[in-house]
């Protein structure tokens, strides 16, 4: 099996967070706990991913903050996993890939799931990215200061420290 490349200490807030939650499963794994899953079982068969995979992701996940496991609230010897703060944050993450999923991968008029507000059973507003004052903001209207831009300001990372030179990207 080819090492996978982390991405710890990248300047990059994407990169990061792909160490996190880069690949399906992990992101289908938060998906199912937004809709109520916790225990093992649940996952695997929602998912239908081998139980190696499976475990090796949860631990991925709590590790990093996103679930937390626990014994299960009615004492079974199983465990069950819950969305941290950190986990539910994500919830902006996966409406976001849902709505692009809506509008970029099926055909008009091909049924799909769909996420609605509780309380009205309506479809959610589709999101938009603003700016601090309200106005809505495309690719074009943005740009990233990479590490090396706050280095000239004096700026640095959390560790105190510059952060290392940053590849030739767009984000």
């Amino acid at each position: 099996m080819v090492a996978r490349i982390r991405f710890d200490d990248d300047p990059c807030p994407v990169a990061r967070s792909v160490n996190v939650i880069g690949d399906r499963w992990s992101l289908l794994i938060v998906r199912d706990a937004f809709d109520g899953s916790r225990r093992f079982s649940e996952f695997q068969r929602s998912l239908g991913i081998a139980k190696n995979i499976l475990a090796a992701r949860l631990r991925t996940l709590e590790e990093a903050g996103v679930l937390r496991g626990a014994p299960a609230s009615e004492g079974a010897s199983h465990r069950e996993y819950v969305l941290t703060d950190r986990g539910r944050a994500l919830f902006p993450v996966i409406v976001a890939l849902r709505q692009w999923g809506e509008d970029q991968c099926f055909a008009p008029g091909e049924p799909h799931s769909r996420l609605l507000d509780r309380r009205t059973g309506r479809p959610l507003r589709r999101l938009e990215v603003k700016a601090a004052d309200g106005q809505p903001v495309a690719p074009p209207d943005t740009a990233v200061e990479k590490v090396e831009d706050a280095e000239k300001t004096g700026k640095t990372g959390k560790s105190g420290k510059p952060g290392r030179q940053s590849r030739q990207r767009k984000r």
